[in-house]
């Protein structure tokens, strides 16, 4: 699959710049309900807010997003846990900075691109307005409004599984501890899982995958769009312990025969994908129990972001009404 994450990517990149800066894909959330009345949080009052704790970061602009007046910004986190330095983009949606929501925690998505997501995440990008089409969904009322933190994922243009492979950059210590220690350190967050979600593409969707299934005890949820459903970096070579305890199907089985936590997972697929038997046999085999999820298969839709952004809302959606969700005050 490493070639085609890359030959896809190249081709969806291409496309989005020809789209323009509005998003050139048709997405129609029309059919997508508003999420129940509360967040799970506003119902028993205990929102759990987490105050940034710093270190606070430079952020500079990287662009404006609607007319809203938000911005994708960008920074360098040193990961004190990997060890690793890397960039991340980050978007804060309207609702962060109203008076209403001044003492309230917001969900965060970490947001994974396919290919290398290096040094570019794509997600922070016009041609695929993720940020626009939240920003339009949450204020409808379909979506919460998710802090979306877009870290790079495979440096040097390598393959690392979303892991921490022997002898290689810890880019699963990156993801899972760096980069929610980053959303931590500069903006308002929620202490419980219930605030966490990863979303992520081909190669960033089996790194989401794999996060929330061997860590469900700090992430409740995932979006999973076009993954590899087994670890294939040609690092493992040497290492099948390691290698093993990084893949979704053991981890699966692992979760359900704990009983727990619960853990969601939307999947996003395009019906003419070859990972289409893979990624069926997966749910159909691997999830159940405390492992909820959900298929959106896509009709006509290849291995390509361009696909997987026409269901987001749907798999937002899901995935929001399991989360925990900004409390307005009184």
């Amino acid at each position: 699959m490493k070639w085609l994450r890359v030959g896809a990517a190249m081709s969806a990149l291409a496309l989005g710049l020809l789209a323009g800066c509005g998003g050139g894909d048709v997405v129609d959330a029309s059919r997508v309900p508003r999420l129940r009345a509360q967040p799970a949080d506003a119902a028993n009052g205990s929102p759990g807010v987490v105050m940034p704790r710093g270190p606070h970061s430079a952020f500079t602009p990287f662009r404006t997003t609607g007319n809203d007046g938000t911005q994708v910004v960008t920074t360098k986190w040193s990961g004190r846990k990997s060890g690793f330095t890397g960039d991340i983009w980050v978007w804060l949606p309207p609702q962060y900075h109203q008076p209403q929501y001044a003492r309230s925690g917001f969900p965060v998505l970490i947001a994974l691109p396919g290919a290398y997501g290096y040094p570019f995440n794509y997600w922070a990008g016009a041609p695929f307005a993720l940020e626009e089409r939240i920003a339009e969904w949450s204020q409808q009322g379909k979506t919460l409004p998710f802090i979306v933190v877009m870290p790079v994922l495979n440096p040097a243009k390598k393959y690392y599984d979303g892991s921490d492979i022997p002898g290689q950059p810890k880019m699963g210590t990156w993801l899972t501890e760096d980069v929610p220690d980053f959303a931590r350190a500069n903006f308002r967050t929620y202490g419980s899982r219930d605030g966490w979600a990863f979303m992520g593409s081909s190669s960033g969707g089996f790194a989401a995958l794999k996060a929330v299934l061997k860590q469900p005890e700090r992430f409740k949820a995932a979006i999973v769009n076009g993954p590899d459903t087994a670890p294939d970096s040609p690092m493992w070579q040497g290492h099948p312990e390691e290698m093993r305890a990084n893949d979704p199907r053991y981890l699966a089985r692992q979760l359900a025969a704990r009983r727990g936590p619960q853990v969601y997972l939307a999947f996003e697929l395009g019906s003419l994908e070859t990972a289409v038997p893979d990624v069926k046999r997966f749910v159909r085999d691997y999830t159940g129990g405390p492992i909820h999820s959900t298929l959106f298969e896509i009709p006509d839709g290849v291995h390509s972001a361009h696909t997987y952004i026409q269901r987001m809302a749907d798999s937002l959606h899901w995935i929001s009404e399991q989360m925990q969700g900004p409390v307005p005050s009184a």
